[in-house]
């Protein structure tokens, strides 16, 4: 079986809207009955991949997530001076390498351009995509198929390894993914509350109206949320080429945006940026498992901050004690609240190898 990183986190958010639905208010689950606040993994995991401290770690490892490629290669043909309809026809054979084309529309001229789902783009393919499009401006001809075959590549980006890549029309660009994200949710009953706001016109002299310029609503909740992430550590160095150096800097990555990067939906009106207050990794050889069966009963009562890292802790130890006799995988954990640990070590321990 693979080596697995299984990270466990408790982080406590104030009134804030990180994550809306259609409705444009916070999104919310159904937990042993009780309704919790929500968190999607797509948005934990684009807050994560965008976010500076995981940009900086992998720099130039990665991806670009785009369906304007076919834009992007038309538009360097036609300003080197090809014909439109052969630098069209050019873009969209490469374009059409990473998935099917949208079908054109009369008033959308470069809409067939464009591929129908987002195509996540290594550094590797990227390359291989701008000379492949030199040569055919240097050479003013079409692509060869071999040319386009060379475009699939043993490719080094980060967010691709980590989360996967599916194109359905291009199944050879596939990568599946090495790390699994669960929706964060509350620990405890929540509810989704009403923000009822009004703005004023600063050159409103009250003279004939002295109300407001306008009015709304706006949903929030705040909660203190379990988040769970599993990072297959052996698919990990493969998606990356084996190169461990990578994998070291991109789990500890992954690891620092999970602890201290939230959801930016709304950030400008609540102000609800936080740190993890409770981190517990651990790693080996067992089958994953989450640890939200702690909170199928929500905490309630006494301090819920310590009461929640009881709760995890307890149903960890539980599990071991009647799956595995009572041997616990190997962990680390840091404690905010309590001052105890050191998150920069225990980064370090959960990129190392198997024994470390």
């Amino acid at each position: 079986m693979s080596n697995f990183l299984q990270l466990h986190l408790l982080t406590s958010y104030p009134p804030a809207c990180l994550n809306r639905d259609d409705l444009n208010r916070p999104k919310s689950a159904i937990m042993g009955g009780i309704p919790r606040l929500r968190i999607s993994s797509q948005s934990l995991k684009r807050a994560w991949r965008t976010s500076e401290q995981f940009e900086d770690a992998v720099k130039g490892n990665m991806g670009n997530r785009t369906k304007r490629k076919g834009i992007q290669i038309f538009e360097k043909l036609t300003a080197a001076g090809i014909k439109e309809k052969d630098a069209k026809d050019w873009a969209q054979t490469i374009a059409g390498r990473f998935g099917k084309l949208k079908a054109k529309k009369e008033n959308e001229p470069r809409n067939d351009l464009e591929i129908e789902q987002l195509a996540h783009f290594s550094p590797e393919e990227e390359q291989a995509i701008d000379a492949l499009t030199d040569v055919l401006i240097s050479e003013r001809r079409a692509s060869t198929e071999p040319e386009l075959a060379l475009l699939r590549k043993q490719h080094t980006a980060a967010d691709i390894a980590l989360f996967g890549r599916m194109l359905a029309d291009s199944p050879a660009f596939n990568t599946e993914a090495a790390c699994q994200v669960a929706h964060a949710i509350t620990v405890h009953r929540a509810a989704v509350e009403d923000d009822f706001f009004t703005a004023v016109d600063d050159l409103n002299n009250h003279e004939e109206d002295a109300g407001s310029a306008h009015m709304g609503e706006q949903g929030f909740g705040a909660g203190l949320f379990y988040q769970y992430v599993c990072i297959d550590c052996d698919r990990l160095h493969e998606n990356l080429g084996g190169d461990a150096d990578l994998v070291s800097r991109t789990i500890q990555a992954l690891i620092e945006a999970a602890a201290t990067v939230a959801p930016t939906g709304k950030q400008n009106s609540f102000a609800s940026r936080a740190c993890a207050y409770y981190v517990l990794a651990e790693k080996g050889r067992r089958q994953p498992r989450s640890l939200s069966l702690a909170f199928m009963k929500p905490v309630r009562e006494g301090d819920m901050l310590d009461s929640a890292v009881a709760a995890l802790t307890t149903m960890r130890d539980n599990l071991d004690k009647v799956y595995y006799q009572s041997k616990p995988l190997a962990s680390r954990s840091i404690n905010a609240i309590a001052g105890e640990g050191d998150f920069s070590a225990l980064k370090t321990w959960a990129a190392a190898g198997d024994d470390a």
